[in-house]
């Protein structure tokens, strides 16, 4: 218990038993006395003469308690203050006032400055020492990361929990519909789960690194189509779950060339067979015409010529409608992930669409099928059909399976039905119509109507297999070395470290200090991962506060009203920032402000801010006392961080100090035996009159 308390709380502890002791001691000789002495007047005076010495034993303990209290204690404490703050922050700044403070300890204060002088210069030596050495290794980072930024493909490394660990610059342009990716964010924000999950399930059960699945996957805001390619990496422990690799590519616009190369070949050769075809034709009526004539011998090799080139041109034209299927590229898709897209895509549209069937592997080019039935759905919803429907696969007695897109309304008829075939699936791909996906595919697409009522509308795959599992091949040596695929992550916030949890710290320019009326000008906020700050991902953005701007508050942080004309208001801006935050732990100084401001708009904003948060006031507490400033001015400069002027009192400029500070401040909580999120909660919680007071 006792190691519990500070050392000033230990001190007066101390000097409250000595003068209660001594208080008793006297009461106890005078009762000694008395008991023995057989004078009955000396009990009053003796009485008297016991309650005042005890209150001047009192009063004099009180005395040298605050003496020792002022000069001695509150000296040591804020000395080992300053000690760990240049051990485990990295200040190398030379003891100041604490040195002042501690003059009456003797040689303590000039002992404790030469030790962090020696650390600081150590520090520095050796990160001179380590810079020195790993300027090779940065070089290559360098390179490699150039080399990654170039990759035409988006390129995600995950963990098991499929947390991103490192995405390249393509991956921003692909998720870009799902919002910009961020580092520890859940790979499920961006793509939908299915068919990543499915993938993930099937390689991690062969335990092999060199096997890789081909999928398809849509993102989760447009249901755009992904084409991905997932490598599970080698375990390196057989109590953790292994990470991936994901590389994506859209597809979208080879899909748009390959639509314009087929309508170029399909129209040369048709605009070569009509001349032939013509060109013999009238040769046969003149010679019919004219009978024999002198160039009889030039007209039959004219002739001759003619039918040779006409049949050429036929079989040419022949041959490419064959062999078509072969030329083009048809991949191997799992049709659990081809009806996955599909259906992203209907709910895209505000369609309902609940796909059906047995876990096959499709011979087709996924891309094209899922723009067939995506536009089918859109052809049937916009004719008053249906906007309701069923996916059912059907596996057949021989290679091939069926798709029956199915719906409970008006029947789709066959001449509707094949008038809609050669309108374009997709204003982008100009050229690409459904007969051609349907010619390319060596398939026809037809309606029925169930007798127990049903509509669909019924296309044959030609070639359909049953999945099945590969067996495990034999271990291979690969290393990784990427520290957040080693994290476990814990269930429940309480009981994760700190160093494993993702922080966002933000911070908020307002119109007032009253959060009750005034409104929100600025949000900015920056993530921490990993014990890091993550240089690209910032969210800055300004807000409409829909009300004038004092010019008291202008004066502070530099905002206008004509800076906030056509900014977000606080609905679309307070969403963003949940986005950006969602699944960390926020940080602020002073957090209980900022936070009122969004749990008021709550509402309109649509979410609730239920995150965990971490007050840096309050941490400041718990590091030096709640006699110490708290501001962010005086944190910062007891850290060693400098605020420029000119980002004092903005949001991001505020926000990226506190986040600095809140860096330094882990592992000085961690020095004080506080590692988990839940310790540093229960510690935090004595504080908080701290804040109040603040306020």
């Amino acid at each position: 218990m006792l190691d519990r308390l500070s050392l000033r709380v230990r001190v007066l502890l101390f000097f409250a038993a000595l003068g209660l002791g001594s208080v008793a001691a006297m009461g106890l000789g005078g009762w000694v006395v008395l008991s023995r002495a057989d004078m009955p007047e000396l009990i009053a005076p003796m009485l008297q003469a016991g309650i005042l010495g005890g209150f001047l034993i009192l009063f004099l303990v009180t005395g040298i308690w605050y003496l020792f209290d002022a000069n001695v204690a509150r000296a040591i404490d804020a000395l080992a203050n300053a000690i760990r703050t240049r051990a485990v922050a990295g200040v190398n700044d030379a003891l100041g006032p604490e040195r002042d403070q501690a003059k009456y300890l003797g040689d303590l204060a000039p002992a404790a400055n030469a030790i962090t002088q020696s650390l600081a210069q150590t520090r520095n030596a050796l990160a001179e020492s380590v810079a020195r050495e790993t300027s090779r290794l940065s070089a290559e980072k360098s390179r490699l990361e150039k080399l990654l930024s170039d990759v035409p493909v988006a390129v995600l490394l995950c963990t098991a929990d499929f947390q991103l660990v490192f995405y390249n610059g393509q991956a921003v342009n692909v998720l870009g519909a799902g919002g910009a990716p961020g580092l520890g964010r859940n790979l499920v924000d961006y793509l939908r789960e299915g068919p990543v999950r499915h993938a993930y399930d099937r390689l991690s059960a062969l335990n092999d690194p060199d096997a890789a699945s081909d999928l398809i996957c849509a993102t989760t805001g447009t249901g755009r189509l992904l084409s991905g390619r997932m490598r599970v990496l080698r375990r390196t422990d057989n109590t953790r779950r292994p990470g991936f690799v994901l590389t994506l590519r859209d597809v979208t616009s080879d899909l748009r060339s390959h639509a314009a190369r087929e309508a170029l070949l399909a129209e040369l050769l048709d605009r070569v067979r009509r001349p032939a075809a013509n060109l013999q034709t009238v040769i046969g009526v003149m010679s019919e015409r004219d009978g024999p004539a002198p160039s009889e011998d030039l007209n039959q090799a004219l002739m001759t010529e003619v039918r040779a080139l006409s049949h050429a041109v036929t079989e040419l034209g022949q041959r490419y409608d064959e062999g078509r299927n072969d030329w083009r590229a048809q991949g191997q898709i799992r049709a659990a992930d081809l009806m996955d897209g599909i259906a992203a895509q209907y709910d895209a549209m505000d369609l309902s669409l609940q796909p059906e069937g047995p876990d096959l592997i499709l011979s087709c080019d996924g891309f094209e099928l899922a723009l067939l039935f995506r536009w089918l759905g859109e052809k049937l919803s916009g004719a008053g059909h249906a906007t309701r429907f069923r996916f059912c696969l059907t596996e057949e007695d021989g290679p091939g399976a069926l798709f029956d897109l199915m719906w409970q309304g008006a029947h789709l008829t066959v001449g509707e039905l094949d008038a809609w075939l050669s309108d374009e699936l997709d204003p982008d791909i100009p050229d690409l119509t459904a007969r051609a996906v349907l010619n390319a595919h060596a398939t026809e697409v037809w309606s029925e109507t169930r007798p127990d009522g049903w509509s669909l509308v019924r296309l044959p795959i030609p070639n359909a297999r049953r999945a099945t599992s590969r067996p495990p091949p034999i271990q291979r040596e690969v290393v990784y070395d990427f520290e957040l695929l080693s994290k476990e992550r814990n269930a429940g916030v309480l009981e994760t470290r700190l160093e494993d949890l993702t922080y966002v710290v933000f911070d908020t320019e307002t119109t007032g200090l009253t959060p009750s009326t005034d409104e929100i000008v600025q949000i900015a906020a920056v993530r921490l991962v990993n014990g890091r700050r993550v240089q690209r991902e910032v969210f800055d953005t300004l807000v409409d506060p829909g009300r004038p701007i004092p010019q008291s508050s202008t004066d502070v942080h530099g905002i206008t009203e004509d800076m906030v004309k056509g900014a977000p208001t606080i609905a679309e801006a307070g969403k963003r920032f949940h986005d950006f935050a969602r699944g960390a732990v926020l940080v602020a100084h002073n957090a209980p402000f900022d936070m009122e401001f969004l749990r008021r708009h709550e509402k309109s904003i649509g979410v609730r801010f239920d995150h965990p948060v971490l007050d840096t006031v309050l941490l400041s507490a718990v590091v030096y006392g709640q006699l110490e400033q708290h501001s962010l001015d005086a944190l910062t400069a007891r850290l060693g961080i400098t605020i420029p002027e000119a980002a004092r009192h903005t949001a991001i400029g505020d926000t990226v100090a506190t986040a600095d500070a809140f860096l330094k401040l882990i592992p000085m909580l961690k020095s004080r035996g506080l590692h988990t999120f839940g310790d540093v909660l229960g510690e935090v919680r004595r504080h908080g009159r701290l804040l109040k007071d603040l306020n």
